[in-house]
């Protein structure tokens, strides 16, 4: 497997499996790299290369998209791009390659982790002036994906030049960290020195504010957006990945119920499998399917409200999910 330096770690790591996790546009799998539409903008050609091995001219790992609408995003490591794919931060995505491919415990001794180092005072929440030069108030892109203008409201949504920022926040109501989407294409990227999103939910600070008992938990926070707009409470992961820490976050919440929505990919079905394996027991599960287009923001768009309600109903209780509710088991 080609070797990548990961906080100053040399560590094997299987670039064309990772990818394969993920679902591409006219994808082409080569030996040496993949070729596909972006993934950093709405791309229907194969405009985007990613090396699967080190080769003469280039790192396994790197990549270029030569349409990109931004410098930033025009090539980079593969770091950046698993992040991108997760929908998470850079550190987030090291954390995960660590954790997959150099375990703490190797051959029965503790292995030093480096880059856990860095983590030497607890993190702070961030202060509410970040969000000072933004525009809050409802704005026009996610009006054009569909949100209502109430629900982005409450969301505390801002624009940031030609980004949405969207905050997250502790069930506290304190500012944990900020997603800025970008409004032409797909990039995104976090606030410099926000709390990792890998232990934190999104929209858990509404659930405690509502005291909200019943939910559905998807991914993107626009898709969360999206099932508000339909009238159904919603939390969200903020990637494809899910963990003890969130896990652990929502079983200490007013939340008794959840309806797991995932993406319509193959990451989203690991996500579906993951929540399943850390919330069982927990909270009641139930499983709500979108099969025609990708998420629950594409469907709002494409068919509205009602078929997002549709999806709700139509959720399939997990039985053997057990909850005890005042010692008595319901299933």
């Amino acid at each position: 497997m080609p070797i990548l330096n990961l906080g100053g770690r040399s560590v094997d790591v299987d670039i064309r499996y990772e990818l394969e996790q993920f679902d591409w546009t006219r994808p082409t799998w080569g030996g040496e790299r993949l070729l596909a539409a972006s993934p950093f903008r709405y791309d229907r050609t194969p405009s985007f290369y990613v090396y699967l091995e080190d080769t003469v001219s280039a790192k396994a790992g790197y990549w270029g998209d030569s349409g990109a609408y931004d410098e930033e995003f025009a090539r980079g490591g593969f770091v950046k791009l698993l992040a991108f794919l997760r929908g998470e931060t850079e550190d987030d995505a090291i954390d995960y390659l660590l954790e997959t491919y150099a375990p703490a415990a190797e051959g029965g001794r503790m292995a030093l982790r480096l880059p856990k180092l860095k983590a030497v005072t607890k993190p702070e929440p961030l202060a509410e002036s970040v969000l000072a030069d933004t525009a809050p108030g409802a704005n026009a892109y996610l009006t054009g994906r569909g949100i209502a203008t109430a629900v982005q409201e409450e969301a505390g949504v801002s624009l940031a030049g030609n980004a949405v920022a969207i905050p997250w926040r502790l069930p506290n109501g304190r500012l944990a960290n900020v997603k800025y989407r970008a409004t032409k294409g797909k990039a995104f990227w976090y606030v410099k020195g926000g709390l990792p999103i890998r232990y934190l939910v999104y929209g858990m600070d509404l659930v405690y504010a509502q005291r909200i008992k019943s939910a559905v938990i998807c991914e993107a926070e626009i898709d969360a957006m999206a099932w508000r707009s339909a009238g159904v409470p919603a939390i969200g992961t903020g990637g494809s990945t899910f963990n003890l820490q969130k896990a652990d976050i929502i079983a200490q919440s007013p939340i008794e119920y959840l309806t797991v929505v995932t993406d319509n990919d193959k990451a989203g079905e690991k996500l579906r499998r993951e929540i399943e394996r850390y919330l069982s027991g927990k909270v009641r599960l139930a499983h709500g399917y979108i099969t025609e287009v990708k998420d629950a923001d594409e469907l709002l768009i494409k068919r509205g409200t009602e078929a997002l309600q549709d999806v709700y109903d139509r959720a399939e209780v997990v039985r053997n999910t057990l909850r005890l509710c005042s010692g008595i088991p319901v299933l």
